[in-house]
């Protein structure tokens, strides 16, 4: 193998690992204010109209 091989090798590798990291980080979301949670905010005073008509 020519060094030429083995750094295009080492490169893609490397290229690969980014991208499957960037896929995973992607997709595992954090326990958080990121996932649907009211981050201790107290809605229960908010008043709703009715909106019958």
């Amino acid at each position: 193998m020519e060094i030429q091989e083995i750094i295009m090798i080492a490169l893609f590798t490397a290229a690969l690992f980014y991208v499957g990291r960037l896929i995973y980080k992607s997709l595992h979301t954090k326990k958080g204010c990121g996932s649907n949670c009211k981050c201790g905010v107290d809605f229960s005073n908010i008043n709703v109209p009715d909106s019958k008509s």
